[in-house]
């Protein structure tokens, strides 16, 4: 199937190169796109530079894509990948065992992967989800917290095969003075959203890290759906 994806930079990309230097970033090394042309530009200036999306058409024909969002996976998936890659405060000795918990129980194969498709932890989410394992979140929040958000998904190209896949189709800059407030004031009403109507209201019905491990609850538990 063709996909088009977009990538937005202060430089116009015509050859997308594989990330190998960014072990760090949300899900390891590889290029890092959206096929949101609107999130695209969002992030392509900076806050005194102008900046571009890039645009591309991917087949993604016969690669092993995993994607996060479908139905085979749930939040936690998408957190255990993080935690191979991502630091997080864990703030108490629960927190820490919930972090090797979430990466065990819920662990994904991803070495052999061509694409990974999953939310993108930017800052917003990267709170949501360290406020799920310090348990000031359940996880029913956890999940609505991060998939209502507005926030968007990325897709990371996680091998050479894939690379060789990428099509440049054409660029379109973008105004730093309209892209960057646009982006800041998106992930200050995300966060001020979340801190109202989230953070810290007990959830009577929900289910909360601590009940997660004591009840070894894995991946395929209904709860979870």
């Amino acid at each position: 199937m063709l996909r088009n994806l977009y990538y937005g930079s202060t430089k116009i990309l015509r050859t997308p190169r594989y990330g190998y230097k960014n072990d760090w970033n949300d899900f390891g090394p590889g290029f890092y796109c959206t096929d949101s042309y609107d999130h695209a530009a969002l992030w392509a200036a900076g806050h005194d530079r102008d900046g571009f999306v890039n645009s591309y058409r991917l087949d993604d024909s016969g690669l092993r894509t995993i994607d996060l969002g479908s139905p085979r996976y749930c939040i936690l998936h998408w957190l255990a990948v993080l935690l191979n890659y991502r630091e997080f405060d864990t703030l108490t000795p629960m927190a820490y065992q919930a972090r090797d918990y979430i990466r065990t129980a819920f662990a994904v194969d991803h070495r052999d992967c061509d694409c990974i498709i999953g939310w993108r932890a930017d800052n917003i989410h990267f709170t949501f989800a360290q406020d799920f394992l310090n348990e000031d979140i359940s996880y029913q929040q956890l999940r609505d917290a991060v998939r209502l958000s507005g926030l968007g998904r990325q897709t990371v190209l996680k091998s050479n095969r894939a690379m060789d896949r990428m099509l440049f189709t054409g660029y379109e800059s973008v105004k730093s003075n309209t892209q960057y407030p646009a982006r800041i004031s998106g992930e200050k009403n995300a966060l001020l959203s979340y801190s109202r109507d989230v953070y810290r209201k007990k959830d009577p019905s929900g289910l909360y890290i601590s009940t997660i491990m004591l009840e070894n609850i894995q991946e395929y538990d209904s709860r979870l759906k």
